[in-house]
């Protein structure tokens, strides 16, 4: 299995070791990417992913190993721990650069096939908000199968974590890796991506963008093919 962490820190602290935890556990190949370490730029709001072509995006060359790692991958991790009650800016901003691949425009056929967990710590509070910041985007993506974990660790390092703390990360690590490798191979999206897919694909045959509406009709999507039909 091909696994791709994102890391929303350049520091590897309690989300940091809790996303490898897991990866350990799954097993297989993995790659990792720390942001801003590994990207830093902002999306500058031109549109031309949206209404041309992604690759003309200003930032498309430097975010490409990201891009294909996320292609290739068979399981995306985000992990990004809470920063004021939401995902770290350097989060949000990779994630604002692949506004173009959510449904609404022009989803990877890929994404309905793969599997990705959200992980976030705090010391305190606001792991919904951050686990929400980084779901919307998988989902919107299309993946198929969705996990996510957080926890208050009542820490600031890895080291300060209290042993019954370590153990609930270590159990629920363990439950979320057992879901992942049973669902290998043979992850499909749910009713709600189905559905939300289909909305989509209405908006589609008579859509605003004509690089959308190209796109969904070359992919056969309009009509009877579905992304996560062989």
């Amino acid at each position: 299995m091909k696994i791709v962490i994102i890391h929303g820190q350049n520091h590897k602290g309690s989300t940091c070791h809790i996303a490898r935890m897991l990866a350990d556990k799954v097993g297989g190949e993995i790659s990792e990417f720390f942001l801003p370490k590994d990207f830093h730029e902002f999306c500058k709001g031109c549109t031309v992913c949206f209404e041309k072509d992604e690759k003309k995006c200003p930032d498309y060359e430097k975010l490409l190993p990201i891009t294909r790692a996320l292609k290739e991958a068979d399981l995306i991790i985000l992990a990004s721990p809470v920063y004021v009650f939401h995902a770290t800016g350097a989060m949000k901003a990779f994630l604002d650069h692949y506004g173009y691949m959510w449904m609404v425009h022009r989803p990877l056929e890929c994404m309905f096939k793969k599997q990705a967990v959200c992980i976030t710590t705090a010391a305190g509070a606001g792991m919904k908000s951050t686990l929400k910041d980084m779901e919307d985007s998988l989902f919107f993506w299309g993946v198929a199968k969705i996990y996510k974990f957080g926890l208050a660790v009542r820490a600031v390092s890895w080291e300060q974590i209290s042993h019954k703390n370590k153990k609930i990360i270590d159990k629920k690590t363990q439950k979320i890796a057992a879901k992942i490798l049973k669902n290998q191979g043979k992850a499909k999206p749910g009713l709600k991506t189905k559905g939300f897919f289909n909305i989509m694909r209405l908006l589609q045959k008579n859509g605003w963008n004509k690089a959308d509406v190209a796109y969904w009709k070359e992919k056969g999507w309009i009509g009877k093919k579905r992304p996560w039909k062989k």
